[in-house]
């Protein structure tokens, strides 16, 4: 595995591939990686001729900059984990190389990031992964690019900036890599302490009962959150928010129709940790948060496809913008 450091390194380094036609997969981590990183490159390299990982510790996308101080960093381990997987190029730029001086431009989309995550963390958190992400598929431009599902916010949001801009790559949501426990694997993890990390169980076990709920015939969204509330309520975890919602638009939803995403942020101590999983009407769907259905067939690109016709088209609440 090669380590580059700049883009031109990168793009030079990506030339031959795209001459012979190689498809290649990218990966956008900010290191810390684990288990679910490690499945999206495992897919990425099931899928690509050539897969490229990139390890940037995005400062943009942090409100508080003591979050950002705690971001865990293991580069060098972070380096082994990625070669041990698969990945054939890895792209770890400094801030510097990312955001030169005079630097000026972003990319934001708007109205599916002004809600859960974009409320709680303010319209710089979602400004910042955007244009962050539309930099890396610029400089790698990958035919697929892989994300976890459980930051499904930022895949949503990220389809949607994909779409807008008419960018020429595939977006893969990958299945939420769990621990034996349930809790889905985050770079958080490693802040919580022996006590913390038992009551982080709230969260899958809050997913879990209001999945059994809806298949034992649920529909009240109110009373699938009041399940989820309840389970958190129990190991002591802070919800920030408990959510379902549709998944094109985000809109909160009354009664469960569909298959619908349950979103939930919750603090555990001083570490904030999401996960969500898909609800459905179908008492035939596993009732696990640790079994769930794909998320790419459940909620196919093309759900985020411009469908109106232009001639009767309407402002779109959500929609990509650049400015400079």
């Amino acid at each position: 595995m090669r380590v580059l450091r700049t883009v031109a390194q990168t793009r030079v380094a990506l030339q031959s591939a795209r001459l012979q036609d190689r498809t290649i997969g990218l990966v956008p981590t900010m290191g810390a990686l684990h288990g679910g990183h490690l499945s999206l490159i495992d897919r990425a390299r099931a899928e690509c001729d050539l897969v490229v990982v990139s390890l940037f510790v995005n400062p943009t996308q942090f409100e508080e900059n003591a979050d950002l101080d705690r971001y865990p960093r293991q580069q060098q381990h972070d380096h082994e984990l990625a070669a041990t997987a698969g990945a054939d190029l890895l792209f770890a730029p400094t801030a510097e190389e990312i955001y030169p001086d005079g630097f000026s431009t972003s990319v934001e989309v708007l109205g599916l990031t002004d809600r859960l995550e974009g409320a709680v963390r303010g319209a710089g958190h979602f400004r910042g992964v955007t244009t962050v992400v539309a930099k890396l598929l610029n400089i790698v431009a990958p035919d697929i690019a892989y994300f976890g599902q459980k930051d499904a916010q930022q895949a949503i949001v990220i389809r949607r900036m994909v779409e807008d801009l008419n960018m020429d790559v595939q977006i893969e949501t990958c299945p939420t890599v769990r621990d034996a426990d349930g809790l889905a694997m985050s770079s958080r993890n490693v802040r919580l302490s022996e006590r913390e990390r038992d009551r982080a169980l709230a969260i899958p076990r809050a997913l879990a009962a209001a999945t059994a709920a809806a298949a034992g015939g649920e529909r009240s969204a109110d009373a699938l959150i009041a399940a989820a509330r309840e389970a958190l309520r129990a190991l002591e975890a802070e919800p920030e928010y408990v959510a379902l919602v549709q998944a094109d638009t985000l809109d909160p939803v009354v009664r469960l129709e569909q298959p619908t995403l349950l979103a939930i942020a919750a603090r555990v101590g001083e570490t904030r940790l999401i996960d969500n999983a898909i609800l459905s009407p179908d008492s035939s769907v596993a009732s696990s948060a640790s079994s769930q259905p794909d998320f790419n067939s459940t909620f196919p690109a093309s759900q985020f496809e411009k469908q109106t016709d232009p001639r009767q088209a309407k402002p779109r609440e959500a929609q990509a913008t650049c400015s400079a």
